[in-house]
């Protein structure tokens, strides 16, 4: 039994600093950002005494003197006044009017004497003001992921869809989709021929055919993507041999745009198809082809009734591989892509660079999570029991 338990405790040494390693840099920045995506300390920190004061305001009845009370007493402490404009921004785009109401209401406190809200605006008598103020000073909100899909919660707390125009997260979300399934479709069709030619070798020429696949995977991804930004220019090499073999009198428009980018990232993510393909391939007979030839079948009759059936299970799993990893995309839309074929880890970047919105950030950077999660365990279930753990 002691042996036993020192075995265990030097397997658990040995591991250790790998689980330390994931708990640092994997967990703890997961953790982080899904918390920043539905928590909201700001407006507690801003207005504490309105944050205790509405805590059992049904929203529908008049705002008490409690309320009014605590809403004077935290207007009149010292606090930080880039938390305030930052809060009175987020008051505005809740309930228009916010900002001149709140300026004009904290010049009057700031004045000094006893104060009317009603006499210092009359706009402090609709209770769409009060009901902005009492949901931004709640710790949590699904604000952010509301607004990640184009909805947001009206004065009755209801949740509905933003005025056209006014958001384009859902858009951009299709389109990370819809560009997201050309490249999985594009490197179905180049990937499953691919594997066919290297399965069907032998020796050194499938070594040099499967190299060919892999060399990308030796590549930095910035330096392929900025090789695709060389070819695809008008006066680039793909336009030139176009050009001079008579396909076409004029450059194609190749870059900047859809197609670029679905050229570029099927060039980067075609191993991942070609290798669970080929190593299907691997594990069906030679003999099944010649066989249905022989029981007199044409070519294409027999890939689609035995060969393709079999290889199915590669062709899924090769799939949601390069969907996957096509979905988190950043590098090649932004460099090869134009201003309208970004993806959602742009507007990811934009949030959290630009903007410095870690909530929004954090909601969109879930959602990408949650669905890759989701993707995995297909993936996972798809597995011949035996690759399994």
């Amino acid at each position: 039994m002691k042996r036993y338990l020192s075995e265990s405790f030097r397997a658990w040494c040995l591991i250790l600093p790998l689980v330390a390693f994931l708990a640092v840099f994997f967990v703890w920045p997961l953790f982080t950002m899904m918390k920043g995506s539905v928590s909201d300390p700001v407006g507690m920190q801003v207005f504490p005494a309105i944050s205790a004061a509405t805590v059992k305001w049904d929203r529908q009845s008049d705002p008490s003197v409690e309320m009014r009370d605590a809403l004077l007493k935290d207007l009149r402490a010292d606090t930080d006044q880039q938390l305030m404009g930052d809060m009175v921004r987020r008051l505005n785009s809740a309930q228009p009017g916010f900002r001149t109401l709140m300026a004009r209401t904290i010049e009057a406190v700031k004045s000094g004497g006893d104060v009317d809200l009603a006499s210092v605006d009359k706009r402090w008598s609709d209770i769409r003001f009060w009901q902005a103020l009492a949901d931004s000073t709640k710790p949590y909100t699904d604000r952010y992921f509301l607004a990640a899909l184009d909805y947001k919660r009206n004065a009755a707390g209801e949740i509905e869809a933003l005025p056209e125009g006014e958001s384009v997260n859902k858009t951009i979300l299709f389109r990370t989709l819809g560009v997201s399934l050309m490249v999985t479709l594009a490197c179905v069709l180049l990937g499953l021929p691919y594997a066919m030619l290297a399965a069907s070798l032998d020796g050194w020429k499938r070594q040099l055919v499967l190299g060919a696949v892999l060399l990308p995977l030796w590549t930095s991804l910035l330096v392929r993507t900025a090789a695709w930004f060389v070819l695809l220019q008008d006066k680039g090499l793909i336009n030139g041999a176009l050009m001079w073999l008579g396909v076409t009198s004029a450059p194609v428009h190749l870059i900047f745009n859809k197609i670029g980018v679905v050229i570029a990232m099927t060039h980067v993510l075609l191993p991942f198809m070609v290798l669970p393909i080929y190593s299907v391939l691997l594990t069906i007979p030679r003999n099944l082809m010649p066989a249905a030839a022989s029981l007199g079948a044409p070519p294409w009759r027999a890939f689609y009734r035995v060969l393709l059936p079999l290889a199915a299970r590669g062709m899924v799993s090769g799939a949601l591989l390069v969907f996957m990893a096509a979905i988190g995309y950043y590098i090649t839309p932004a460099l090869i892509g134009g201003a309208q074929d970004q993806m959602i880890s742009s507007v990811i970047a934009y949030y959290a660079i630009n903007s410095a919105n870690w909530g929004m950030a954090g909601a969109l950077g879930a959602i990408l999570l949650v669905s890759t999660f989701l993707l995995y365990g297909i993936y996972n279930r798809l597995q011949p029991n035996e690759a399994r753990p």
